[in-house]
């Protein structure tokens, strides 16, 4: 389960996805993303995933790779399916126990269902095909004009990056504790909800002793280093936008203008 998570992971590949822009790719998913919440319709939905299928399918990044990161929430997608379609008022169909599950339920189960699905895989395509660096340099040029109004841009893009880049080594010594526990006898899969949480306390306790002293480790060589935030510093490799990411920018428009009307045409 703790390998499953791919948010925060890079996967190296020679793709026209990989080199793109990463403030292309931060709008692109941004866009995407937002789209799947304005646009709600099962014509427009057919547009999305032909349309993440195809980025899918140009980043080169394997697709069993690339949904291995569901399996980690699929409790969470569970419980939103449930809870939606228990809990939506509406038509009648039929009753579990003295539960009711109304037509609008289902309705909404399944777009909540996509919708989660489909967040994670296109959150997880930009970081699967951008490094932690690109991310951040990204980030810090996209939201520079916020600089005028006293925003300390540079310093949220370097904590952003940061989190993203410790997502991974914390999953890898979260495996390392719970491989150390089991075989000094620890058990964390039998046993209720309860009793889980309870055996949880030992591994957490060591994760966050092992984050707070890499976090003291990174702030000591980053101050040993002479790093004072991004006043005056350059950059080796300046970001500009190349011919590939016009193209890219075209292709967002036209997925928008794709999902408008096919969600125009299926209210007919």
């Amino acid at each position: 389960m703790i390998r499953d998570i791919t948010i925060g992971q890079y996967y190296p590949a020679d793709s026209v996805i990989h080199r793109l822009d990463p403030r292309t790719k931060l709008v692109g998913t941004l866009v995407y993303l937002i789209s799947l919440f304005v646009f709600r319709s099962f014509a427009a939905y057919i547009v999305a995933t032909i349309f993440l299928a195809g980025v899918i399918t140009a980043s080169k990044v394997p697709f069993k790779f690339m949904i291995k990161g569901l399996k980690a929430v699929f409790i969470l997608l569970m419980i939103t399916v449930v809870f939606n379609l228990f809990l939506t008022p509406g038509t009648p169909l039929f009753k579990i126990w003295k539960l009711t599950v109304t037509h609008e339920g289902v309705v909404q189960a399944v777009f909540m269902a996509i919708r989660l699905t489909y967040l994670i895989i296109g959150a997880s395509v930009m970081t699967l095909t951008t490094t932690p660096n690109q991310l951040t340099d990204g980030m810090e040029k996209g939201l520079r004009p916020l600089n005028r109004i006293h925003v300390p841009v540079h310093e949220v893009a370097m904590m952003m990056s940061i989190a993203l880049r410790f997502i991974p080594i914390l999953l890898e010594e979260t495996d390392k504790i719970m491989k150390a526990q089991m075989a000094r006898g620890a058990d964390f899969e039998t046993g209720g909800l309860l009793k889980k949480a309870k055996s949880m306390v030992p591994l957490l306790v060591p994760l966050f002793i092992s984050a707070f002293r890499r976090a003291n480790d990174l702030a000591m060589a980053m101050e040993a280093r002479g790093y004072h935030g991004g006043e005056g510093r350059t950059k080796m490799k300046p970001l500009r936008y190349q011919r590939r990411d016009h193209m890219a920018y075209l292709i967002m428009l036209i997925y928008l203008v794709a999902m408008y009307l096919a969600k125009r045409l299926a209210g007919f």
